[in-house]
This record gives structure tokens, sequence and C-alpha cells, in this order.
């Protein structure tokens, strides 16, 4: 578990994860971290919250954010972001910090690469 200067603990973030204090123009929570994406081999399986998983919609996998939280993920290497709603569990491999559907990682510009640096902020 990380706790977070703001007294809260959050489960499932990657080791060492960098994080952002609340503040006026800041979400709650930011996280820095490993995202990858998930696409046609997992399209039309249910998700964790009991959805059936669309690649071409905006959605991702954390592994303690509660169902439904929005979160915008930013690839800091180019600075694009998108706004995901949270409707599965994952990932699971070790260091990653968000799975996101494979139109999520169209509009970051992750395909090629398949994993990259982001920002995730959790939105109120």
């Amino acid at each position: 578990m990380l706790l977070l200067s703001t007294g809260l603990f959050v489960a499932g973030w990657a080791a060492a994860p960098v994080v952002t204090k609340p503040g006026p123009s800041r979400s709650p929570i930011a996280v820095d971290g490993i995202a990858s994406y998930y696409g046609k081999e997992h399209h039309g399986k249910k998700t964790a919250n009991g959805e059936v998983f669309d690649m071409n919609k905006l959605t991702a996998a954390h592994r303690s954010l509660p169902f439904g939280s929005t979160v915008k993920v930013t690839n800091l290497s180019n600075h694009r972001s998108v706004i995901v709603r949270i409707n599965d569990r994952g990932p699971y491999i070790a260091g990653r910090i968000i799975d996101l559907s494979q139109a999520a990682a169209q509009q970051l510009d992750i395909i090629t690469l398949g994993i990259v640096q982001v920002k995730v902020e959790v939105l109120e």
C-alpha cells in the first residue's frame, strides 16, 4: 500500500509513483507510471464490472479505483490526453498502473509502442 501525503491509502498503484498533492487547480490524486492497452483479444468479453468490453470505447482497467471513476491519462512523451472510465481490473503485469482500451491508446498514440509513461489523474 502507498501512503499518500494526504493521509489516504491507495492500493494497487505501481511501486514508487509520483503523487501530486490536491490543490485548487489539481485533481485529488495524480500518479505517474506505465500504461499499456488491450484490444481485439478481449473485445466482446465481460469486464470485471460485468460490462462487455468494447475496444472502441474510452475505458480502462485499474487495480483499485472504483468502477465508474473517470480519469485523465496523459502520455508524458507527447502530452496527448484522454479521459477514460474505469470498468475493469488490471493491469496484472508488475510496474504498470493502468490498462487502456485500444481506442484510448490510439488517442494517446501508443499503439506501436505498446507501453508508455503516463500521468493518471482522478477527476472529481
